[in-house]
């Protein structure tokens, strides 16, 4: 099984049959889109995604505030919107569903928020660790925009010490048994999935694992789209590199 996540950026914009082109190009069973809005360009590509057999959708729009950024799982397969003890309560940064695999997959798709707004990140990355803490859905994947990075390896140029809080968190999920998938299958490879404005490389788009699905996981790497009318530019479909990640069907899912 593949799944694709992808901060699309501010709804797609005019580049949304870029991204539909280039996400069907992935071939993936189960996509997860951050930056997904209820503007017309994101509803266009939802809709073309359901034509393109990903029929069953879950997403967190807020349908009065149509540019506000939110989240989208479109799948091949069944999923089901369920609910887990200490779950994020941003209810436009957040989806937990089941896919209806054998056995099923918990699928979290975050959006955490940036350094910017501190009184919603950093109660949002407490309650995920709270969430793994008490996790019993069986294999589960978080997967999605984290805002976050280990400063040893994740960070071009480190910030420093003023985001000690982000670095932490990313150890703390792998003391709770929750693999880096990326980390999982690569060591300490180096590659970023997001540039700032002085081309600072960080891997800010993350999977987690649970402890039952790591033996499961086959492949991982980072993707830029690609957009045919600016084929130079890394960032021509959007500022965030997609994850895509393969799951052995025969374990555990």
């Amino acid at each position: 099984m593949r799944i694709v996540s992808w901060n699309i950026r501010a709804g797609g914009g005019n580049r949304v049959s870029g991204i539909l082109a280039q996400l069907l190009e992935w071939q993936p069973d189960v996509i997860g889109l951050a930056e997904f809005r209820a503007t017309s360009a994101s509803q266009w590509l939802a809709a073309e995604l359901t034509a393109a057999g990903y029929c069953s959708q879950l997403s967190s729009i807020n349908a009065k505030l149509p540019a506000k950024n939110a989240l989208l799982l479109a799948s091949k397969k069944p999923l089901q919107l369920i609910a887990a003890p200490k779950m994020p309560k941003n209810r436009e940064r957040w989806l937990l569903a089941r896919v209806a695999t054998r056995p099923g997959l918990s699928l979290g798709m975050m959006h955490i928020p940036n350094h910017t707004t501190p009184a919603l990140k950093y109660p949002f990355m407490a309650a995920l660790l709270k969430m793994v803490d008490a996790w019993q859905l069986g294999p589960g994947l978080l997967i999605g925009d984290s805002n976050c990075s280990n400063r040893d390896l994740d960070e071009e140029n480190p910030l420093g010490p003023g985001f000690h809080r982000e670095h932490d968190w990313i150890i703390s999920m792998g003391q709770r048994g929750w693999a880096d998938a990326f980390r999982h299958l690569h060591g300490n490879r180096r590659e970023y999935s997001w540039y700032s404005h002085r081309n600072n490389g960080f891997r800010l788009d993350q999977a987690f694992c649970s402890p039952q699905l790591v033996p499961a996981i086959t492949g991982f790497r980072h993707a830029w789209g690609l957009n045919p009318e600016q084929p130079d530019r890394r960032e021509g479909l959007s500022d965030h590199a997609a994850l895509i990640i393969d799951l052995e069907n025969k374990r555990p899912c």
